[in-house]
C-alpha cells in the first residue's frame, strides 16, 4: 500500500515538473520567435505616448466591415473602416473662423456686471427678460461696448499697489512690488515662462478627486485656450482627506495628468492639497458674527491665549478671529466637500470658482476685475431671488460677505447647498451684494428644461444636456433654427484631410453637401460608452495605413461625416458652457464637443489660432486621445 502511494506521488510531481518546464519552453520559444519575427505588432499606442506607457497595437485580421484591431490602451478590439474613421475623416466640411472675437479685452477692461443683471433679467426684483436667452446672448455678443468699459487710468487695476492687493500674489512676487510692470515692459509668454501682468494676477479655482481624466483634460485646455495667461493662475485642489498624498500621485504616478507637468512647471497650474480646515481666518474690523451677536462675558483665555468671543468663533492673542470646526461639523461626502469647497477657498484666497464640468469660451478676467465683482448664477429660470447656482462663484476674498455666507453654511450644519445659502443670504438682505447673473451668460441650454424659455432658441438650438456629444447625421432637429447668418464656405472633402483647412469651394456647395449639413430629422440613440481611449503618432498612422486599416476617405461609408459646425456659432455671448456632469459621455466625431477639442488640437499644434486671434506660444500639448467605439 505504502509503495503504491509513493508512487503516485512520484508520478504527480514529475507531471508538475513536465508542465512548468512547457510552460518555461513556450515562453522562452515565445520571445525569440517574436524578436526573429514581430509578425502583427505595429508600434506603441496609448496613454499617453511620452510617458511609454503604451503596448502593441495588434493588426487581427480583415473582415468585411473592416480591419479589426487591439489597441494596446483599451479592453478590447476594435473594427476599422478603411473608408472613414478618425486618422482620415476631415475635421469640418467648413472653413471655421476661428478670430471671430477680435483682440482680446485690455488687460484693465472692465465688465458693468450691473448692466449685464439689467439687460439679461429686467430690474433686479423684476425678471421680465429672465427667460429670453436668445435676446441676452445677442446683447452679449454684439454690445461689448456698452458693458465693457475702460476705467480712468488712474482707477485701473494695473494703477493700485499691488501691496494692498486682495490676491496673495497678485504681482507675481507675492504683493511686494510697489507697483505693477507697466505694459510696455511686460514680458510675453514663451515655452518655459509664463510671463508677466501688467496687473493684477487673479487665481481660478476648481476641486477634483481622483486621477486625472478626459473631463479634467477639456477643462483645463479650454482654460488654456481663453484665458489671459500670464494675469490668471489655474489652482486645481486635491482631496487629500479622500485620497492622502494625491497631490503628489498627480505628479509623479497620473499618466494622463503628465501632458500638463510642464505647465505646473511653467507655473500656469498649481496642484493644492484640500483637506477641511478646523480653523478659518476672518476679517478684521469686521462684525463676524453674522447678527448673531458677540457673547457679553467671553470668558477666559485657554492655555493658547485664546477666546470664545461668539458661537463658534474664537479670538487668538493678536485679535484675530477664527471661524472653529469642531470634526463633528466637517463632512467628508463628495457632494457636500465640492459645495463648501468653494466657499471657503475663496474666503481665503478670492478670485472664481469653477466646477470642473464647465468649458471656458472667453476671457472671464473683465467680469473678475471690478471692486465689487461677487457673484454667481441663477438656478435655471426660477424667478425667487435666492435661488443661486455657485458652478461658476466669484467672491471678495477675507470680505464680510465671505465671512458670512461661510459661517452661515457652517451655522446650517455645513450645508453650502447653493439654493439653501442663497435663501438664507435672502432671508438675511445680504442677497444683493452677491449679484446674480442669468444663464444665458455660463450655461445658456438651461432655460429649455420644463418649457422655462420664452422667445427664439439659442444658437445652436439645444435642448438637452446629452445633444453636444452626438455627432452622427440627422442627430438633431433645427439646430440652426434661429441662425440669421449665412454658412461659411464648404470645403472640398475629397482631398486628403492634410490639406483640408486650406481647400475651399463656392457658399452654395452641392446636393449631395447640402443633404448632410443640413438635415434635420429626429435624433439616434448613442453608442454605449466605453472607459478607456488611445492615442497614437505619425509613426503609429503610417502602420496602420500599410496594413489597409486607413484608405481613402469616402463620405457614404461614413456614421460622423463632417459638417458646418463651428465654435464661432457655439453660444457666442456666452462666457462659459456648462456640461451638467454628463461623466459617462464621450463626444462623438463631429459634434459640438469634437468641434471643441479639434480647435483645441489645432490652437495648441500652433495650426490654428485662438478666438482672439492669437498664436501658442506656451509648451507643447499633447492632443486628445480617440475612443475605440468612434474609431
Amino acid at each position: 500500500m505504502a509503495d503504491s502511494r509513493s508512487r503516485l506521488q512520484g508520478t504527480i510531481i514529475l507531471l508538475r515538473n513536465l508542465f512548468v518546464a512547457g510552460i518555461l519552453y513556450g515562453a522562452v520559444f515565445g520571445i525569440i520567435t517574436l524578436a526573429r519575427n514581430p509578425g502583427r505588432v505595429k508600434g506603441k499606442l496609448g496613454i499617453p505616448a511620452l510617458m511609454d506607457k503604451s503596448g502593441p497595437a495588434d493588426i487581427i485580421k480583415t473582415t468585411k466591415a473592416g480591419v479589426r484591431v487591439k489597441f494596446a490602451a483599451t479592453s478590447a478590439s476594435v473594427t476599422i473602416n478603411p473608408h472613414a474613421n478618425v486618422f482620415n475623416r476631415p475635421n469640418s466640411a467648413v472653413n471655421p473662423v476661428d478670430d471671430y472675437l477680435g483682440e482680446r479685452p485690455h488687460v484693465d477692461m472692465e465688465a458693468d456686471l450691473h448692466m449685464l443683471v439689467e439687460e439679461c433679467r429686467g430690474t433686479y426684483s423684476g425678471t421680465e427678460k429672465m427667460r429670453n436667452v436668445f435676446e441676452c446672448l445677442q446683447f452679449l455678443e454684439k454690445r461689448e461696448n456698452r458693458y465693457y468699459k475702460l476705467p480712468a487710468s488712474h482707477e485701473r487695476a494695473s494703477k493700485q499697489d499691488p501691496r494692498n492687493a486682495e490676491y496673495n500674489n497678485a504681482d507675481g512676487h507675492l504683493n511686494t512690488l510697489e507697483e505693477y510692470v507697466d505694459s510696455a515692459k511686460a514680458q510675453e509668454a514663451s515655452k518655459s515662462d509664463i510671463g508677466t501682468c501688467s496687473g493684477p494676477i487673479i487665481p481660478y479655482h476648481t476641486y477634483w478627486t481622483g486621477p486625472a481624466t478626459w473631463r479634467l483634460e477639456i477643462f483645463v485646455k479650454s482654460y488654456l485656450y481663453t484665458q489671459n495667461l500670464p494675469c490668471s493662475r489655474l489652482y486645481i485642489w486635491l482631496d487629500e482627506d479622500r485620497s492622502p498624498h494625491a497631490v503628489d500621485k498627480m505628479m509623479v504616478k497620473d499618466p494622463l495628468f503628465a501632458r500638463f507637468l510642464p505647465f505646473v512647471e511653467r507655473g500656469d497650474i498649481v496642484l493644492r492639497p484640500w483637506k477641511f480646515p478646523s480653523r478659518i481666518p476672518l476679517p478684521k474690523r469686521e462684525d463676524n458674527t453674522d447678527g448673531m451677536g458677540y457673547y457679553k462675558n467671553p470668558g477666559k483665555p485657554n492655555l493658547k491665549g485664546e477666546t470664545v468671543v461668539a458661537d463658534g468663533i474664537v479670538e487668538d492673542r493678536s485679535g484675530q478671529q477664527w471661524l472653529a470646526l469642531t470634526p463633528k461639523q466637517m463632512t467628508f461626502l463628495p457632494q457636500a466637500v465640492s459645495d463648501a469647497v468653494r466657499f471657503v477657498v475663496l474666503h481665503i484666497h478670492g478670485g472664481a470658482y469653477f466646477d470642473m464640468d464647465v468649458l471656458m469660451l472667453r476671457d472671464m478676467r473683465p467680469l473678475l476685475l471690478p471692486k465689487q465683482h461677487s457673484f454667481a448664477e441663477r438656478w435655471a429660470a426660477h424667478p425667487h431671488p435666492g435661488d443661486y447656482n455657485t458652478a461658476i462663484l466669484s467672491l471678495t476674498a477675507n470680505s464680510s460677505l465671505s465671512s458670512y455666507l461661510l459661517r452661515g453654511g457652517v451655522r446650517m450644519g455645513l450645508n453650502f447647498h447653493p439654493r439653501v445659502i442663497g435663501r438664507m443670504a435672502w432671508k438675511d438682505g445680504r442677497d444683493q451684494e452677491l449679484l446674480m447673473l442669468e444663464t444665458a451668460a455660463f450655461d445658456p441650454i438651461w432655460t429649455e428644461f420644463n418649457w422655462d424659455r420664452e422667445g427664439r432658441c439659442t444658437v445652436p438650438c439645444l435642448r438637452d444636456y446629452g445633444a453636444v456629444f452626438k455627432g452622427k447625421t440627422n442627430a438633431y432637429k433645427d439646430e440652426w433654427e434661429s441662425y440669421d447668418g449665412a454658412p461659411l464656405p464648404l470645403v472640398d472633402i475629397t482631398i486628403p484631410t492634410s490639406t483640408i483647412q486650406s481647400q475651399s469651394t463656392n457658399e452654395e456647395g452641392s446636393h449631395h453637401e447640402k443633404r448632410f449639413l443640413w438635415n434635420r430629422n429626429p435624433p439616434n440613440t448613442p453608442p454605449p460608452e466605453p472607459t478607456d481611449s488611445f492615442a497614437t503618432t505619425s509613426d503609429e498612422e503610417a502602420i496602420l495605413r500599410n496594413s489597409g486599416a486607413i484608405a481613402e476617405y469616402d463620405i457614404e461609408s461614413d456614421k460622423y461625416p463632417p459638417n458646418n459646425r463651428t465654435l464661432e456659432h457655439f453660444f457666442r455671448g456666452a462666457w462659459t458652457y456648462h456640461i451638467h456632469n454628463q461623466w459617462m459621455k464621450h463626444p462623438e466625431p463631429s459634434s459640438w464637443m469634437s468641434v471643441i477639442e479639434h480647435a483645441h488640437d489645432g490652437f495648441f499644434a500652433g495650426k490654428r489660432m485662438n478666438m482672439y486671434g492669437e498664436g501658442w506660444k506656451g509648451p507643447s500639448l499633447m492632443p486628445y486621445n480617440y475612443w475605440p467605439e468612434f474609431v
